[in-house]
């Protein structure tokens, strides 16, 4: 699935491509768009796996609980004040203070009404840190120099086309090791998913594991806003599409997911180039198809497990 999506994407566009044509420079530009597709697909993807497993709540996702609005915000502030501190990490250091400082938030205030967290508090505690961040983000983008607003904005609806080697290479890095550990947890995920209070007297240090997840989810959502802006709900499609076939096993999920999460993104980014004669932002597309597929979960209300 994953070559024949590049396959198709290497195809589509305003030029036809075939094999030969590789070396060219559009050849070149859709082959490096192909290649962070997949890297943001595959990221986008576990880590919405992974905050589903966290939070036993199947609409769990990075965009729904404002995580990537988070990872938005601090990343916008780096670019539109040319903050480069730590090179080509900069970006990446700066999405995952964000990410990980909006979770965090939202989970403060889910869990503000005490006791156990209901699906629809995570959700509006979700919604609310997600709409006051993007308030933040829009607050930057006028604020922003004329020069660097059509990057901004195009940054801020997502898409593939911002790429920069530098970026990317530490993108991939970042993802893969994540990934790796990711799979590498995959037990524990399942035992988790059973609840805190069974995954403890099965012997699981619950704090640990769930500390290391959050850290892991974040960074990649982090690492994905960084490279091409906010991309929503491939964290939320992909899962359940690969769970429904696959089934909740953890270690089978998360490297599924990556491979079916960066067909997706590459697909859709075919899409987004080919559909109409000029590109739209690729996360137009997901969330097309993203918004009708939360609502269609949240009607037939599976509970808070994946």
């Amino acid at each position: 699935m994953l070559l024949m999506s590049a396959a198709i994407s290497l195809a589509l566009g305003p030029v036809a491509l075939s094999i030969d044509d590789l070396g060219s420079n559009i050849g070149q530009l859709r082959t490096a768009r192909i290649l962070t597709g997949m890297i943001i697909g595959a990221a986008l993807s576990v880590a919405g796996a992974i905050f589903q497993a966290l939070l036993r709540n199947p609409l769990a996702e990075p965009y729904v609980l404002g995580v990537s609005s988070g990872a938005g915000v601090a990343a916008a502030t780096s670019i539109i004040m040319n903050i480069a501190i730590f090179g080509a990490w900069t970006l990446p250091v700066m999405a995952f203070v964000g990410a990980i400082a909006a979770i965090l938030l939202v989970l403060a205030i889910a869990r503000s009404a005490g006791g156990a967290i209901p699906v629809q508090t995570l959700l509006l505690a979700g919604v609310v840190v997600g709409s006051v961040l993007g308030s933040g983000l829009m607050f930057l983008v006028n604020m922003s120099p004329n020069e660097k607003l059509p990057t901004v904005m195009w940054w801020l609806m997502g898409s593939l086309q911002l790429f920069n080697w530098s970026l990317l290479q530490v993108v991939a890095m970042v993802t893969l090791v994540s990934i790796g550990l990711s799979w590498f947890l995959g037990s524990s995920m399942n035992i988790l998913s059973m609840g805190e209070e069974p995954a403890a007297h099965l012997g699981l240090n619950v704090e640990r594991t769930k500390i290391i997840l959050l850290a892991l989810a974040s960074l990649m959502t982090g690492c994905a806003v960084a490279a091409c802006g906010l991309i929503g709900f491939v964290g939320l499609i992909v899962p359940h599409s690969v769970r429904s076939v696959l089934g909740p096993d953890h270690r089978r999920l998360i490297p599924s997911c990556a491979l079916c999460g960066a067909a997706f993104v590459v697909l859709a980014d075919s899409a987004a180039r080919s559909l109409f004669v000029q590109e739209i932002p690729i996360g137009a597309v997901t969330a097309f198809m993203g918004g009708p597929f939360f609502l269609l979960l949240l009607k037939r209300g599976r509970g808070a497990r994946p």
